[in-house]
């Protein structure tokens, strides 16, 4: 599914006064593609998240899917957040399955392909467990398989890896990457972690300081056949990153 942001901002308020989030933001996501968002603290990455969610209404501008304005929550959107919200008395099975049931397509058939994705992620055998008996890398993969369980076409990932210590976040990060590739979803993530976004993504857009405004975007074409492990000791990499780093003028 194709996403385009056309020259999106956001004001609300405050205790304070006004606060404006996002600044003629423009960009647009192709279809199959996975876009990573960074930029400094509070410059609006999740603000932008929630307004592609369609849990928020831009002040100015315009989101679109597929061409058809964004006006609310849609079933197209599915939305991962930074904590993987998992209910501790309901088994893994059961976790999973919570967007079929409450969508009411508990279906036979939607069951069989909950049962092959966590087959296909090594969580058949955890599938009785509760969430407490799962390490932090298989909560999180449970909680996008619990996304993908009701087939949207986009998938909106808002700092999901923050939570892990960084050997379970660089393997966590790249077997997610692999999923949402594998499944040809449409995805966008917010991070804060730039070795994270080159690793992961075909396209990274650059925030700047609050109101976050584009300062720049990067096309990873060249490093496509690379996996996120590779792409981290590829020569591109450090240059990338450090050009990042200039563009973000802010420890992130």
């Amino acid at each position: 599914m194709h996403i385009e942001i056309d020259h999106v901002s956001m004001r609300y308020q405050a205790p304070d006064g006004e606060i404006e989030a996002l600044r003629d933001v423009s960009f647009s996501v192709p279809d199959h593609t996975f876009v990573s968002i960074v930029g400094p603290s509070g410059c609006g990455k999740s603000t932008l998240l929630s307004l592609l969610a369609g849990l928020e209404k831009p002040t100015d501008g315009a989101l679109l899917l597929d061409g058809e304005p964004i006006r609310g929550p849609t079933e197209k959107i599915g939305f991962m957040p930074q904590r993987d919200q998992l209910f501790e008395w309901r088994s893994i099975w059961r976790n999973v399955l919570l967007g079929p049931e409450i969508r009411g397509d508990d279906t036979k058939a939607r069951r069989e392909m909950v049962r092959t994705l966590l087959a296909d992620y090594a969580l058949a055998p955890f599938k009785d467990k509760v969430p407490s008996q799962l390490s932090g890398g298989m909560r999180q993969r449970c909680a996008l398989i619990r996304t993908l369980a009701v087939e949207p076409g986009v998938l909106l990932l808002d700092e999901p890896f923050s939570a892990l210590d960084y050997q379970t976040r660089l393997a966590v990060s790249a077997d997610i990457a692999r999923i949402i590739r594998q499944s040809g979803k449409t995805a966008i993530l917010v991070t804060h972690d730039i070795s994270e976004a080159i690793s992961m993504s075909d396209r990274i857009v650059v925030l700047s300081h609050r109101p976050g405004t584009v300062r720049a975007i990067h096309d990873l074409t060249e490093m496509e056949s690379l996996n996120p492990m590779e792409r981290r000791g590829a020569p591109e990499f450090q240059a990338l990153f450090n050009q990042i780093w200039e563009e973000l003028d802010v420890n992130v």
